[in-house]
């Protein structure tokens, strides 16, 4: 899947940029990531329509990528899977459904759950244009801490959400989800420790309850990294000169961050656990070193010499996030 946002959800955001002054859009963009940075939740600074766009115009795009690149590698792992029910959980902007969309076209009947009226009225309208699914997709005023039980569905997905929601309510949060999931759970964080710390205690979760871990993981043991290591990913995406103006910045493409968590029930099917490349791969004169997450549990460095002619040729094609 292409981390590039669908046309039709590009010409929706431009319409709604339209007549809306940068500059404002600019300084409720920058105190949106001052709040974030913070660690303080949205609620606090997406009071008004133009706060949800501004975060639209400089944060959508980044979360379609992530969540592509994630919906992808469970559409992989589990080819047979074709979901019919969405429920979107702290769903924003509709950005991680667009991407499901992409995944999954099957899809035909999608719940969003989130607790910020501005962020679900731009959903909706971003949508009017979209996929049948998206137009008609139910949009509901919801906390996530809020003991569910949420409709259920095939597929439940969560993504940049769990930041939203107090420490000492997210396991409960994310138990509630499970609950309500049919087929496939799928949560997408921040690429940062803390963002990974919380799918590593939702990983933790949703294996005591059943789940099967489809991806990242090749394996449902122990995390094996340790220290300052941990287990994220990259997307790159291109930048429009809006989002550039908006972020002051000129690079015109930018590297999204993420961690993320696919889990299944048992009855889903899904191909055999391969080993990932858990870092960029290194390139030297003797070959090319992979950081692989293994069938095992533990990590390790496989070097693939430049004179294993095929496995070397496979190796160049392989990158962080990969599976081998």
């Amino acid at each position: 899947m292409t981390p590039d946002l669908p046309a039709a959800l590009r010409t929706a955001l431009d319409r709604a940029l339209e007549g809306v002054p940068r500059k404002g859009l600019a300084e409720r963009a920058a105190r949106t990531s001052e709040a974030y940075r913070a660690g303080r939740p949205s609620s606090g600074v997406i009071r008004e329509a133009e706060d949800a766009l501004a975060y639209a115009l400089t944060r959508l795009p980044a979360t379609y990528a992530a969540c592509a690149r994630a919906f992808a590698e469970a559409a992989a792992r589990a080819p047979g899977f074709a979901p019919s029910r969405l429920l979107d959980a702290g769903a924003g902007t509709g950005a991680a459904s667009w991407a499901a969309m992409a995944a999954w076209p099957g899809l035909a009947s999608l719940t969003w759950l989130d607790a910020s009226p501005p962020f679900l009225e731009l959903a909706v309208r971003l949508a009017a244009d979209g996929p049948p699914a998206l137009r008609a997709a139910e949009a509901r005023r919801a906390d996530l801490t809020a003991a569910g039980p949420w409709p259920r569905a095939d597929l439940v997905v969560a993504s940049y959400a769990l930041a939203e929601i107090a420490p000492d309510r997210q396991i409960s949060t994310i138990n509630e989800l499970w609950a309500a999931c049919e087929g496939v759970l799928a949560l997408v964080e921040p690429g940062t420790p803390a963002g990974y710390a919380r799918i590593l205690a939702a990983r933790e979760a949703l294996i005591a309850g059943g789940a099967a871990i489809l991806a990242p993981c090749p394996h449902e043991a122990a995390c094996p990294l340790t220290g300052q290591d941990w287990c994220h990913f990259n997307v790159r995406l291109p930048r429009s000169r809006d989002h550039r103006l908006a972020k002051g910045g000129e690079v015109p493409f930018e590297d999204e961050r993420f961690s993320y968590l696919i889990a299944a029930r048992p009855g889903i099917a899904a191909g055999p656990p391969r080993p990932r490349v858990l870092a960029p791969p290194r390139t030297g004169k003797p070959g090319i070193a992979l950081k692989l997450c293994g069938l095992d549990g533990r990590v390790e460095v496989r070097l693939v010499g430049r004179r294993d002619k095929a496995a070397y040729a496979l190796a160049r094609r392989l990158d962080w996030g990969d599976v081998l």
